[in-house]
Parts: structure tokens; sequence; C-alpha cells
């Protein structure tokens, strides 16, 4: 009898365990490789909101560029210098998204007297890398972006880093855990714990709606891809960061949640903005309030980081 309990423990553990580990591996594998958008779909629908321009595109002064990541592949981007300035902006897009997406804050950016680099993120666009890690492995390509344009540039440039939803959150994990390197930063719409979004969006979007999933999903993500949750954590980062940042977001986001911006913001200590913008979905912000977003940046700028006197630079190309 107590061999037999022993066995129907055994198995019930078994059963448990293997369910267990069955939900943690899809969870995960739906976090780690998350289903992107087409790059032709991508393409197609910039030209048809006008927010890509063919004609600007083909004549603007422009670079590919290769930056080698420290994490094993190769970043692949464009640097666009349609100003005689050194004057230069990073811009980092969201997760499912490329680099495409950020052209339209080229243009905002040249308007504001910078030339931009966009980039792909890791396992994105033209970028190698086998997983999504919504910032943890993000960061260093970030790093070695900003270091590929420091070695290019004289050193009284001006560099800025601009991100958009898990771009905003690689921007504020760069500049909080590694080095605030940049002049200053522009976090639209980021998460401040990604445990805490992946719990919201599990909840809403899936089945699992427990906090054992999170924790499963915390143990998967540490076996599989080499990092804990509590590593993507903005939270922790902004409180490190020194130099001026911008802080963006739609009060009718539903997907990143307002209130996860208004917290870094309220974490951020020494120069910073908070702008919430009454219009929008999720990353939205720039689509549906063009011209307030760009004096939102020009004020953010002439406030905290250009001096007066500053040459911004001549076009090359309109």
């Amino acid at each position: 009898m107590k061999k037999r309990i022993i066995w129907i423990f055994g198995l019930i553990t078994g059963i448990v365990g293997g369910i267990a580990s069955l939900i943690g591996y899809l969870i995960t594998s739906r976090i780690i490789y998350i289903k992107k958008k087409d790059d032709h779909f991508i393409l197609e629908r910039e030209k048809k909101a006008l927010r890509y321009d063919e004609n600007w595109y083909t004549n603007v002064c422009k670079e590919n560029i290769s930056v080698h990541s420290p994490n094993g592949y190769i970043i692949k981007g464009i640097y666009f210098m349609p100003l005689d300035t050194v004057n230069t902006m990073i811009v980092c897009h969201g997760v499912t998204e490329n680099k495409v997406n950020s052209i339209k804050y080229v243009r905002l950016f040249e308007r504001l007297g910078f030339n931009t680099i966009v980039y792909d993120h890791r396992r994105h666009g033209e970028t190698g890398g086998k997983t999504t890690s919504y910032g943890y492995y993000e960061k260093f390509d970030l790093q070695a972006v900003l270091h590929y344009l420091k070695k290019r540039l004289a050193k009284e440039a001006i560099v800025g880093v601009h991100g958009e939803s898990m771009g905003a959150a690689t921007t504020l994990l760069y500049a909080g855990t590694l080095e605030d390197e940049a002049d200053f930063y522009i976090a639209d719409c980021p998460y401040s714990d990604f445990s805490e979004e992946l719990y919201y969006l599990l909840t809403k979007q899936t089945p699992f709606k427990t906090a054992f999933a999170i924790k499963l999903a915390n143990l998967f993500l540490r076996l599989r891809d080499g990092y804990w949750l509590k590593n993507i954590a903005p939270r922790t980062a902004v409180t490190n960061i020194q130099k001026p940042v911008l802080f963006i977001h739609s009060l009718p986001d539903d997907f990143i949640l307002p209130g996860m911006t208004i917290e870094l913001y309220q974490l951020k200590k020494g120069p910073k903005m908070l702008k919430l913008f009454e219009q929008g979905e999720h990353a939205q912000s720039f689509n549906k309030n063009p011209q307030e977003y760009e004096e939102t940046v020009r004020t953010f700028l002439h406030e905290y980081v250009l001096n007066k006197d500053q040459n911004t630079g001549d076009p090359k190309n309109r």
C-alpha cells in the first residue's frame, strides 16, 4: 500500500512538473520568438501614411552601416546625413518593427537640426540574433552603435537617443545600467518593469492568468536566454541616469499603460520633462500628434540640451 501511494504521488508530481514545464516553455517561446511584422508590410504602411517619402529617401545623403554586436552578430542600420552638422540622433524602434518604422523620426530630427542613425534591433529587420530580449541584450547593441558613432564624430557633437516602446526601455536600461554617455534621451512609451508588463499582457491576451505563470516564465527565460525578468526593469535603471530625459506617452495606450511612464518620470532625478498626449494608441504619439510632438521635443532640446548660440546645421537635401 505504501509503495502504491509513493508511486501515485510520483506519477502526479511528474505530470504536474511536465505540465509546468510545458507552460513555461510555451510562454517563453511566445516571448523570445514573438511574431514580427513583415518588412514589406511595414514599408507599405509607412508609405501609405506618408511617413516614408520615396523621393526624399532616394536623394538624401545617407550611408548603410554595419556594427559588430558584442552579442556576436552584425547590427544593420542607416546613417542619414541631410544636414551639415555633427549633432546626431540614434533611434531605437519597438518590438516587431524595424528601422523603416524609425524613418519618420529622421525627418523630425532633421527639422530640429540633427542627423540620425536608425538600426534594426536583434532578430529584427536585417540584424542577426536568435531571440528578442526586450532590452536585456538590446542595450549592449545600443552601446555598440553609440560607440561606433562617437568614433566618427568630433568631440563637440551632441548625441541623443530616441527610443519607442521596447526601444525606449532599451534606451533607459543602457543609460542606467551600462553608461550614461549620450547627451540626452527621449523615452516614448516605455515599460517600467517587464515582469509587470508581461503579467498584464498574459492576463489580458492568454489563458495564463496567474502569477505562477510569471514565475515559470522567469525561470525558463533564465534557462533558455540567460537572464532574469528583474534584469529588464527600467525603474531600477532610471535613478542612475544623470543626463536629461524626455518621457512621452499617450493616455489612451492600453498596451503599455501610461502610468509606467509617469512612474519612471517620478523616479528620474535631475533634468527631465514629461509629456502625456490626449490622442494615440500604443506608440502612436507622434503619428497622431505630429506638430505637438515636434514642439515638445523642440522645447525639451532648447531647455535642457542646446546652447542658444549653437549652429544646428544647414540642409544638404530637402
